[in-house]
């Protein structure tokens, strides 16, 4: 829709279903081309003041009502953007606020687009969800290449635009874990907020925070029910006892983590 001269989309919720019915897990692609040409055109009209990200986490937040005061299983996953300090230090206000808009309503989407959901923004974070109920597979699966498509979209969609105005490229750090969620509702009333409370939930923001720049990094609950064609793509990673300390609760032993191999 348009407010103004100014256009402003609203993100949809998920359309995984729909849009690939009938086609493998390993076949489903979203940074194709002509999407990465509308990621392109939506930052470019937004740094030009003719465009405005509208996000939104009703349809999280839904998808949680139904589970309220309950533990269900749940991909979690984190994408963090580097550097935002400094960019908040050698930007315009009103710059920064645009490109941090374009990282998470582009991140958020990329989300949806492969069956998630957005628990909430913190910060220049995005916290989303991927309910495993079912099968915990494919799930994964889709998880793990949505954070491959975000570090895409951020390379080939985002950065190429920023380049034109000087802007630093943007870079990002994802952790993914699997695992029992406790859904919690803050307050009585049916409109109060949901959140999601779990070692799973700590695990992913740990692991995040271990990440280097545009690469993703996932637990061993993760890995294990990765298809072999996208296990391949990771590598294990070894951290010291004071940077990585957290335990398998499948396994009792030190928690594995793997990353992509660069």
């Amino acid at each position: 829709m348009t407010t103004g001269n100014k256009q402003v989309d609203k993100i949809k919720s998920p359309m995984i279903a729909g849009e690939n019915k009938g086609k493998l897990e390993s076949e489903i692609i979203y940074d194709t081309d002509i999407q990465i040409k509308e990621i392109q055109n939506r930052i470019w009209k937004a740094l030009k003041r003719r465009y405005q990200y509208d996000s939104n986490l009703e349809s999280g937040q839904n998808f949680l009502k139904n589970h309220v005061n309950s533990k269900i299983p749940l991909v979690i996953l984190y994408v963090d953007l580097v550097g935002s300090t400094n960019l908040s230090m050698t930007l315009p206000v009103d710059k920064l606020v645009t490109i941090i808009r374009a990282f998470t309503y582009e991140m958020s989407l990329a989300v949806y687009r492969y069956g998630g959901f957005v628990l909430k923004y913190v910060g220049d974070a995005v916290i989303a969800f991927f309910p495993s109920l079912s099968n915990k597979y494919v799930v994964c699966d889709r998880a793990v290449r949505c954070g491959i498509s975000m570090i895409t979209i951020i390379k080939n969609g985002l950065n190429p635009i920023l380049n034109q105005y000087d802007y630093p490229d943007l870079s990002a750090k994802i952790g993914i874990d699997e695992g029992e969620n406790i859904i919690v509702q803050y307050g009585h009333d049916e409109n109060s907020s949901l959140d999601i409370i779990s070692y799973c939930m700590s695990v992913s923001a740990k692991m995040t925070s271990l990440t280097k720049s545009n690469n993703i990094t996932v637990g061993d609950d993760v890995y294990v029910r990765l298809h072999p064609e996208l296990r391949q793509k990771f590598v294990r990673v070894n951290y010291s006892a004071r940077e990585w300390n957290y335990v398998s609760k499948r396994t009792g032993e030190l928690y594995k983590l793997y990353t992509l191999k660069q």
